[in-house]
């Protein structure tokens, strides 16, 4: 079964913030993901070919620092790594960070994905301002899917991608969660049927069943042949995936490895050169650390949430046409 809100803030502890830039030129934005109090133990994993990351190399196992405070996922390629500093400026203000001489040092991983350009300006991108606007959003409630955040200007197969998220609970009462900023080269959608890739590993009820006509079949070819050849770096789908057990570093980054499976069910391809497919892994510690056996349905679930959020952020996205181009939503072209 999943949580209460079926999304990562079902992980006690954790909220969740979006910002959308608009205006001219603006299809894209910032999403945070805030930590407890104290932070959370973090691994990662990267599996892409062009990612574009920061404060990575500390969720090394054998790196200094144990815990995070944060983690950023934004749009603005690169350039949207900046939105990280906002988010820092706040957690030092809230007294949040790893202790140095003379102050704190928040940590805050981030990864960003490409939609420069998607809005009609390729200069209009998420700046620490944006970060900041994320941080202050942040809340431990239902979150927002769909076309916000990160997800702004996300694509994925030629259909508007956006956030999705999807939690679960486990017999011994472990939850495990994603969030998912669905930004991929691959498609999220059989050819053959019109459904959802990530629909097929949903629970009872979850998603809309789907008998596309040959007609939404066509309008969903056509959508991914106007997409034309995708160039290297033009992509990328990010992931938190978040527990309340206790792990450690290398626990979580094993974790993060797992959870990529759940890309490769709900997207194809996946894990390209045109790629930077992320996911970082938190866990707050609030349960035990989980018996082998229990660790083996932590990270079968991981995976499983992972395809969950991507078919619900596929749902949640809307069509969108600006200067930039025209993408239609997944329910725009098949009405589940």
């Amino acid at each position: 079964m999943h949580g209460p809100l079926n999304a990562l803030t079902d992980v006690r502890g954790l909220r969740v913030g979006h910002a959308t830039l608009v205006g001219e030129g603006a299809l894209t934005g910032t999403t945070v993901v805030l930590c407890p109090p104290g932070g959370a133990t973090a691994g990662i994993d990267v599996r892409g070919a062009a990612p574009g990351t920061r404060e990575t190399d500390l969720l090394r196992p054998d790196a200094t620092v144990e815990r995070v405070h944060a983690v950023v996922l934004s749009g603005g390629s690169a350039f949207g790594l900046a939105a990280a500093h906002g988010v820092m400026e706040r957690l030092e203000a809230a007294g949040e960070g790893f202790p140095v001489p003379g102050g704190l040092v928040p940590i805050v991983p981030a990864a960003v994905l490409f939609d420069l350009g998607r809005g009609g300006s390729f200069t209009v991108r998420p700046t620490a301002e944006t970060g900041a606007a994320a941080y202050d959003a942040a809340a431990a409630g239902p979150v927002a899917q769909g076309s916000v955040g990160a997800g702004t200007g996300a694509l994925a197969g030629g259909l508007r991608g956006g956030i999705g998220t999807a939690s679960a609970v486990l017999p011994d009462g472990t939850t495990v969660a994603a969030l998912v900023a669905v930004n991929a080269v691959g498609s999220a959608v059989d050819p053959r049927t019109g459904a959802l890739y990530g629909a097929r590993h949903g629970l009872d009820g979850e998603f809309p069943q789907v008998i596309a006509t040959k007609e939404q079949l066509a309008g969903l070819a056509a959508a991914q042949t106007r997409r034309g050849a995708p160039a290297p770096g033009t992509a990328t789908t990010l992931a938190v995936v978040a527990t309340d057990a206790t792990l450690t570093k290398a626990g979580c980054g094993r974790l993060a490895t797992v959870a990529h499976d759940g890309y490769a069910r709900a997207l194809d391809p996946v894990h390209t050169l045109m790629d930077g497919d992320t996911v970082v892994a938190l866990a707050t510690g609030e349960r035990p650390a989980p018996a082998p056996e229990a660790l083996f349905g932590l990270h079968h679930a991981a995976a499983t949430v992972v395809s969950r959020a991507i078919a619900h952020g596929m749902l949640a996205a809307t069509s969108v046409t600006t200067p930039g181009g025209s993408w239609p939503g997944y329910r725009a072209l098949v009405s589940p």
